[in-house]
């Protein structure tokens, strides 16, 4: 009794959600058309639906292709043996009953659609049909097709109301009207006392109730499936959505990380080369040794960043390269001192336990140093004096650079004339560490401060 359901489209291409957004429970509560599959969410992955989620045969994919094809086999299983019934009943009125067959058949052809209109208009017609021609003539049959549509398609409380009204309504016709059946050459009953035709009336009254009940059952089991199967469904396409957002997320944090360390080597080492080169440009002819020295360090500046540049640009070509060995703790002297041959007057000063191993960690200090005297190069170059301090404990690292201001005759630093990306460099490499980065005017030069949290024993 059960048929198939409308096809869904298999595979689609677009954008989500439309798919779901969140992970979708089973639903219980709201109908569920008996002709939809549930309809799968169209984005740039597989997406599942009942077709290519489950294993189907041959007759059941081509019914769930074509519900059409399920439609016209209900209405002949109830049409071709009302006809012959017709035929053979010696009393029936053949002109009434075949017609009434036909627009039955037409009727469970939409039971799909609107079976609890469905199932309505075939109570009427049953109660019409024993009331005047004294027969159901398959019309159970029917009745119990229209019963299992409703199952299929509806909540139990409604399932339940709709058989109560179409069972009582024909069975009471039933027992008032329903006439004695006599097939050619032998009589269904004998008539006596009545008692045989009233036995006859229950026994039909009896017939329908089974019908019913069979069909919401199969209706019922039917309906429990395609929720189970569209929670699935449901499911899988939410986690297909997840997967791709997460995809998506991990290639825009990757190219964030690439723009980031780009900013911070060519930021770096072109501000401190052309510092460099000025000042090798100066001292060429008062003092040749002393300009080789600046040349040398542009020189040596020029290959790290070469060489930054290619590791860099070589996960850009191979996404499963490795961003190792990158600059940490070690590298913070040999900072400083490429910004003092540049001409910042950096004063260095460390304290606490060394930070712990983590590559990671270390890179975020580096970098933060690294951008905070870029920073004074790039927009205060006539600074008196800058102090750079990286205080750690068990459980921080405390980042301090200071710059104190012009040096008397130099003009008043330009420290908001920049982009302010290098900032926001800064503050998402202290926020994966859960610390922070203050940065702003303090007594008439520039301070940005820098916490980083870690914990020791994890580490």
């Amino acid at each position: 009794m059960p048929s198939a359901g409308a096809g869904s489209p298999s595979r689609a291409a677009g954008s989500p959600p439309g798919p779901p957004g969140a992970l979708p429970g089973l639903p219980v509560a709201a109908p569920v058309p008996a002709a939809a599959l549930p309809a799968a969410p169209a984005g740039p992955y597989d997406v599942f639906t009942e077709l290519n989620a489950r294993r189907l045969g041959p007759v059941r994919r081509y019914f769930l292709l074509h519900p059409r094809a399920m439609d016209v086999l209900i209405a002949a299983l109830y049409a071709v043996p009302a006809v012959v019934a017709a035929l053979i009943d010696d009393g029936a009125p053949v002109a009434a009953l075949l017609p009434l067959a036909v627009l039955t058949a037409m009727l469970l052809m939409w039971r799909r659609q609107a079976p609890l209109r469905t199932a309505g208009v075939l109570t009427g017609l049953a109660v019409f049909a024993v009331a005047t021609l004294g027969t159901l003539n398959g019309l159970d049959l029917a009745l119990a097709f229209a019963v299992y549509a409703v199952a299929a398609s509806s909540r139990p409380r409604t399932t339940w109301l709709a058989f109560s009204a179409v069972f009582v309504s024909t069975a009471l016709a039933v027992l008032l009207w329903e006439r004695e059946v006599t097939v050619t050459g032998a009589p269904r009953v004998s008539v006596g006392d009545g008692g045989d035709v009233v036995g006859d009336r229950v026994g039909s009254v009896t017939t329908l109730l089974i019908l019913c009940l069979v069909a919401i059952a199969v209706g019922t089991s039917v309906r429990n499936r395609r929720l189970h199967v569209a929670g699935l469904v449901d499911r899988a396409n939410a986690l297909a959505v997840e997967h791709d957002r997460q995809a998506q997320l991990a290639a825009v944090t990757e190219r964030a990380r690439i723009a980031r360390e780009m900013h911070d080597v060519v930021a770096h080492s072109l501000s401190v080369m052309i510092a460099l080169a000025d000042g090798a440009g100066a001292a060429l002819e008062r003092s040749p040794a002393q300009a080789r020295r600046a040349l040398d360090e542009l020189s040596g500046t020029g290959r790290a960043a070469l060489s930054d540049m290619r590791r860099v640009l070589g996960v850009l070509r191979d996404p499963e390269a490795q961003w190792d060995p990158q600059p940490g703790s070690p590298e913070l002297e040999r900072l400083v001192d490429g910004f003092r041959a540049a001409g910042v007057p950096v004063r260095w000063t460390s304290t606490g336990p060394p930070l712990p191993p983590d590559a990671g960690l270390q890179l975020a200090v580096y970098r933060i140093v690294q951008e905070s005297l870029t920073n004074v190069l790039r927009h205060a170059p006539g600074t008196a004096q800058v102090e750079v301090l990286v205080a750690a404990t068990d459980a921080t690292v405390d980042i301090t650079v200071t710059d104190r201001g012009p040096a008397l005759g130099h003009p008043a630093p330009r420290h908001g004339d920049g982009t302010g990306k290098g900032l926001i460099g800064m503050r998402e490499r202290a926020a994966v560490y859960g610390g922070r980065v203050e940065a702003g005017v303090h007594d008439g030069g520039w301070r940005v401060h820098a916490v980083l949290t870690w914990d020791r024993e994890k580490r």
